[in-house]
């Protein structure tokens, strides 16, 4: 799906979706303005998942953000992903304290949106002279919603393909990533027999986004999740991705788990799929060198993903424009390039790109510029039965569980993944359209 697809989507669905299609993380509303009352904003809150290990990072920044306006910045960890800092949102807009600037998921933003539980902040923008031109255009418009912006991109994101060298070396392997999965199948094997006990891959679980990995394998094989409303679970080229999955998964080729970095990292895989925003953690904590690639191919073999900053609706204006303020401040150029290359996320800035600094480091860590050049050649927007159904990618990720550590029927589970989505769709989505 194109930004213009996705902007015509929100367009139809409009301000009166309901509570029913916000189930999966959009709030109740009600409760009063947290707000000051009008007086002088000291201090601000931000709630934060400290995206690919960023928590220091964060800390360096905002401490610089009061360093430059006396304004201090409490930050709060909110959850250990996306979905649980979405979900102590939602709780908050019930009538609890309300931060003043909220990392929002691709996947959670627009429920908000839609509930009006978010500020649309394009005249905030100039109340603060916040260059947006400067941001990546299909970045930006990936949160807007009837032409209004509702975030901005923060910590984005695409998966990539680690893989060890030492390992690869030692079954004879390329110094490359697997050009497509049937590829990977053969190399598979020879990584197992050259490395008595270790998998060839780690991948994250049903919970920490196989889902999200598992798109860009499907679309590969021909599948996908949806085209646009429809579900395809079921057909032909989806179903032969999920028992590819599934057989990789019973030969020991794949170790699924909550925590695929720290086996990676500790030499307990040859490969693993995770996002960009985990290579600088491994950069640091990986005791041998690695390479990275693209997913396997043919193209599109990836999908994009991440996240941005957004602003709650009620909390007073003055509050909304120092946050406004803080979120300009973190994502300018000199904090783009600070936080990307310490974590590992695309710059979420054109101008980013083109500095010195930029240009030196990707120059040093070529693994870091595989991240750019993929976006280009192997991604496409996200199938919608993952991120505009409530509860897509959860409901996804179990499914995949299912088929692997439970070792469930594809067909079955497939099927059922379609009849639900179906259901999802007639009951919370056509009604509006």
């Amino acid at each position: 799906m194109n930004p213009l697809d996705r902007r015509r989507f929100l367009q139809l669905t409009g301000l009166t979706l309901g509570a029913a299609t916000l189930s999966a993380c959009a709030g109740t509303g009600g409760g009063e303005d947290s707000g000051d009352g009008g007086g002088p904003v000291e201090a601000l809150t931000m709630w934060s998942n400290h995206p690919g290990e960023s928590k220091p990072t964060e800390t360096q920044l905002l401490e610089a953000f009061t360093a430059e306006t006396g304004i201090a910045v409490n930050l709060v960890t909110a959850g250990k992903s996306y979905e649980e800092v979405a979900q102590k949102f939602n709780a908050a807009l019930s009538g609890g304290e309300l931060p003043d600037l909220v990392v929002a998921s691709d996947v959670t933003w627009f429920n908000f949106a839609l509930n009006e539980a978010i500020t649309p902040m394009n005249d905030l923008w100039s109340a603060v002279d916040l260059d947006v031109d400067g941001y990546v255009e299909s970045l930006v418009a990936d949160y807007e919603f009837e032409g209004q912006n509702y975030a901005l991109p923060y910590a984005r994101s695409t998966p990539l393909f680690y893989y060890n060298k030492q390992m690869w070396s030692a079954a004879g392997l390329p110094d490359r990533g697997p050009e497509t999965w049937a590829e990977f199948a053969d190399w598979a094997p020879r990584l197992a027999s050259a490395n008595p006990g270790i998998p060839p891959m780690a991948l994250p679980d049903g919970s920490n986004y196989l889902d999200w990995h598992f798109q860009g394998m499907i679309w590969t094989f021909g599948g996908a999740y949806s085209d646009e409303w429809e579900p395809t679970f079921t057909s032909a080229e989806s179903l032969e991705a999920g028992r590819y999955l599934q057989d990789q998964f019973k030969q020991g080729h794949l170790a699924i788990n909550n925590d695929p970095n720290s086996v990676f990292g500790a030499g307990q895989a040859a490969c693993l799929l995770q996002s960009t925003g985990s290579l600088g953690g491994l950069s640091e904590t990986a005791g041998f060198d690695f390479g990275t690639a693209f997913l396997p191919g043919p193209p599109p073999g990836c999908p994009t993903g991440g996240a941005g900053l957004a602003i709650p609706q009620r909390i007073s204006d003055e509050r909304k424009e120092k946050a406004m303020q803080l979120l300009a401040f973190l994502t300018n150029t000199e904090n783009t390039v600070t936080f990307s290359q310490a974590t590992g996320y695309m710059p979420a800035r054109k101008d980013a790109l083109d500095t010195p600094e930029t240009q030196a480091y990707l120059e040093e860590n070529p693994n870091a510029r595989t991240a750019l050049e993929q976006l280009e050649a192997n991604t496409q927007s996200q199938d919608y039965a993952r991120v505009f159904l409530p509860g897509g990618g959860a409901r996804i990720g179990a499914g995949l569980d299912r088929i692997t550590i439970g070792g469930e029927d594809v067909e079955t589970v497939f099927q059922g993944l379609a009849d639900e989505s179906q259901q999802v769709y007639e009951r919370d989505i056509e009604p509006q359209l």
